[in-house]
Formats: C-alpha cells, structure tokens, sequence
C-alpha cells in the first residue's frame, strides 16, 4: 500500500499539468454544455440552463455503472496551470466524507468500515504525520460536523439512520468518551439512499440533517390522498412531502443541537448527500442527486441554497415546473418548486461541497479568484451511455451568490467508457490553503496545491 501510494505521487507530482488557456475559456451552454468525460478538462466552464432541458426519452437510458480498476502505472490527473495535485494517504477503506477540523486535523468518514478516522498533517501539508481511529462500531457513518465552530466540545456524526455525538476538544485523535445518541430515528424507512449529512446554521441554534428519498420517483409506495388529506400532511411536513414509505425522506430535517425540537426545514430534495454551509454568508447548500431514467440528459443533479421552507420539486415536479411524467399531476404544486442555482450534467452524482475560504494563507493557498468558490466532488454517472462526471468542480460565486457556471478543475480518472479508477466522494480545505480530495474508487485522499509553477 505505501509503496503504491510512493509510486502514485512520484508520478502524479510532475503531471499537474493540463494547463487551462491564458485566455477565459468560452462558456458552453445548450447542447455544447452536455457533453461526457472526453469533454473534460480543467477550465472548462459549463452553463446548463433550466429552460433549455430536452423533453423526457427514457428509452435511451442506459444502465453503464462503470468497471472500477486498480489505478494504472501511467495515471494522470488534471489540474489548472499553477496547481499540482499529488496522492496524500490511501490506508484506508472506503473515504467518503472529509472534513476539517478547525485545529486543521482531517476527519474521514470511512462508511463501509463503521469508522471515523484522524488524520493529522505533518508540519509541510504534504502528508499525514498521524492515523488514528477517533470512532469505530458506527453504522454506515457518512456526516460530519463540529459543535460549536470555534473551540468546538462536540464531533458530530451523521449514521444511516441516526445522529450521535462525541465529546471533543481542539487536537484529540480519539472520541474522550462514548457516542451520545441525539436522534435514534432519522426516518421510519432506512433504504434506498442511505448517506445523511449533517450541517448547523451559522448562529449555532439548529442542527440540520439531510435524508435522501427511499426511491427513484416515490413509485408505487404511496397510496392515494384527496385534496384535504394533502393539506393536512403538508402543514405538518412541509410542502410538496411525500408519504407512506417516503415519509420524512427527500428532505432537510431541523433539530435543535441537542437533538430535539424536530422541524422540516425543506423538501423535494431527492438526495442532498453534501449538505453544509456557507461560511461567508450563513447559506444553506445542498449537493443533490436528481432522479433517474428520464434519457441520458435529465434530470440535471444540481447545487443549491436551500431556504427554509422551500420546496425543490420531487417527486412530482423537478427543477422548476417541469412535471414528473410517470406520476399523477399535482397541479396544486405548479410554481412552487424553486429552481436550483447550479445545474451539472446529469446524473454525474454530486456529493460534498467545500467552500473556499474568502481569507486564508499557507504554502498551498489558491489564488485570489479562487476566493469565496465552492468545490464540488462528481461521483459519477451509472446511468448514461455516454459517461459523465469522476471529477471535481468549481462552482464560481459572485458576492456569495453563484452566478449558474461550473467550471472542471480536477479531472482524469476515466480510463475509457467502460473503466474508471477514482471515484471522488469529499473535498474539504487544509488549513495551509491546499484542497483535499477523496475517492472511494482506490480508497485514496489526493491533494492539490497552488505552487504557481
């Protein structure tokens, strides 16, 4: 394993290459802005507009999960010019999400495994200088938070089906004491989409937890409902709520930190497997898994602000007032559903979202442009003959708002059509400014700095 993880970053160090046009890249929008992974390439800037979707054709989807390989001798991956992105740890089993603890360890949920790993970075950034289990025994650990921000005392944990705490303090490698159980029950249902994240509002009064839906459109698990039946399972679930065996799934639970007080705080949301916040502004985000076979290009996956009480289509509606064809008309929900502000091709499997910070220095601090953007790990498509996504993108934001663009930054794990070997699952940003990236595909955390070379 280490003397993989050698070899991989004496040949990936040298390659950061890929180097994006002096001049801006044009933006591609309408069916230029489709594409597959034979388009990507760092600086690529991509504009999908909710208006210009193609009509429903779900004859042409397509089941094509890829083959996962070891990662090749001659691997390259691609970054901006300036940039070099070397292997940081893959002594682990299956990273998902990762975090930065604001004593700027790393916190790795490694799902599969029922554990939470430290990782701590040696004094340069350039590897970790310690490992050490911080929780193990968990059931299928995906959200991870730290309760306050400054000078946290808790580690949130997000389990497929509950949410747990450790008692934590600035530099521990090991939970000081047992998991404190805060919501023993997400949901009535567990299956289906089983990642939940968890995220706490900027002022620290609500604990936020997302739940992705049990189904693809919430087919034939729900039975009927009359008018008033709707409204009285609204106004106390939310807009747009599904029920039966969707009951509080597809949505934004709200707690307060102790886990009481339960409040929907949005719905519609298929499957927010990245939820977080916005830093700079207190903004509520949701990295969103949209549903399958409705054709190779719908239904766009997005990230979006999520309001408090919003209501973002599913299952009936999906970015805006574009009905679900293959379930009876809701026409009482016709232009409530909000539109999501950052469409990415579809089914490219958005997963966590990290924001980089407005102010930040180190050895591997990006460049002032960079400042204020949002990063964005693409697990990839399953479901589209042309294959999409295995990369990670920039999300461009204009005074905290995005402006609707993503732009490729870190691409070339796809082989070819069939072959992947890295599947990017986490991002999140080191205290010396380099952006950490994990992929589940050969259990490996990347890292890409700024050197300006």
């Amino acid at each position: 394993m280490r003397a993989r993880l050698l070899a991989a970053s004496a040949a990936v160090a040298a390659l950061a290459a890929a180097a994006a046009p002096k001049a801006a890249s044009p933006v591609l929008t309408g069916n230029q802005a489709l594409g597959d992974w034979t388009t990507d390439k760092p600086g690529v800037t991509r504009h999908i507009s909710a208006s210009e979707l193609p009509k429903p054709s779900p004859a042409e989807s397509a089941r094509n999960a890829p083959q996962v390989t070891d990662r090749p001798a001659n691997a390259k991956l691609s970054v901006p010019a300036g940039f070099a992105v070397t292997a940081w740890f893959d002594d682990l089993t299956n990273p998902r999400t990762i975090r930065t603890a604001p004593d700027g360890d790393i916190f790795v949920a490694e799902t599969a495994a029922g554990r939470v790993r430290v990782l701590r970075p040696n004094a340069d950034g350039s590897k970790p200088a310690a490992a050490q289990a911080f929780a193990e025994g968990l059931a299928g650990p995906f959200g991870i938070a730290f309760f306050p921000a400054v000078n946290p005392q808790w580690v949130y944990v997000a389990e497929n089906n509950r949410v747990v705490r450790f008692p934590y303090k600035d530099g521990d490698l090991k939970a000081r004491g047992p998991a404190e159980v805060l919501v023993d029950k997400i949901s009535e249902t567990s299956g289906g989409h089983s990642t939940r994240d968890v995220a706490f509002t900027k002022d620290g009064s609500r604990m936020l937890i997302s739940v992705g839906s049990q189904s693809n459109i919430a087919e034939g698990l729900m039975e009927a409902k009359s008018p008033d039946e709707i409204k009285a399972w609204e106004k106390d679930h939310g807009l747009g709520a599904a029920w039966g065996r969707e009951a509080g799934r597809a949505a934004v639970i709200s707690f307060t930190p102790d886990g009481k007080d339960r409040k929907t705080f949005a719905t519609g949301i298929r499957n927010c497997v990245g939820l977080n916040q916005n830093p700079a502004t207190g903004d509520i985000y949701c990295s969103t898994n949209e549903r399958d076979t409705l054709g190779n290009n719908l239904v766009p996956d997005y990230v979006t602000r999520v309001k408090e009480g919003g209501y973002y289509g599913w299952p009936w509606y999906y970015l805006g007032d574009n009905a679900e064809p293959r379930l009876p008309a809701r026409p009482d929900l016709k232009g409530k559903a909000t539109v999501p502000d950052v469409l990415f091709q579809s089914h490219s499997a958005a997963l966590q979202t990290t924001f980089y910070p407005v102010t930040i220095a180190g050895a591997g601090a990006f460049p002032a442009e960079y400042r204020g953007d949002a990063f964005v790990a693409l697990h990839g498509s399953w479901n589209r003959a042309p294959r999409t996504g295995y990369k990670v993108v920039r999300v461009k934001l204009d005074n905290g708002v995005p402006v609707g663009e993503y732009q490729d930054f870190l691409t070339g794990f796809v082989i070819d059509q069939d072959k992947v070997w890295g599947r990017p699952v986490g991002v999140t940003v080191m205290k010396d400014g380099a952006l950490l990236v994990s992929e589940d595909g050969n259990d490996t955390i990347w890292r890409v700095a700024y050197t300006g070379k």
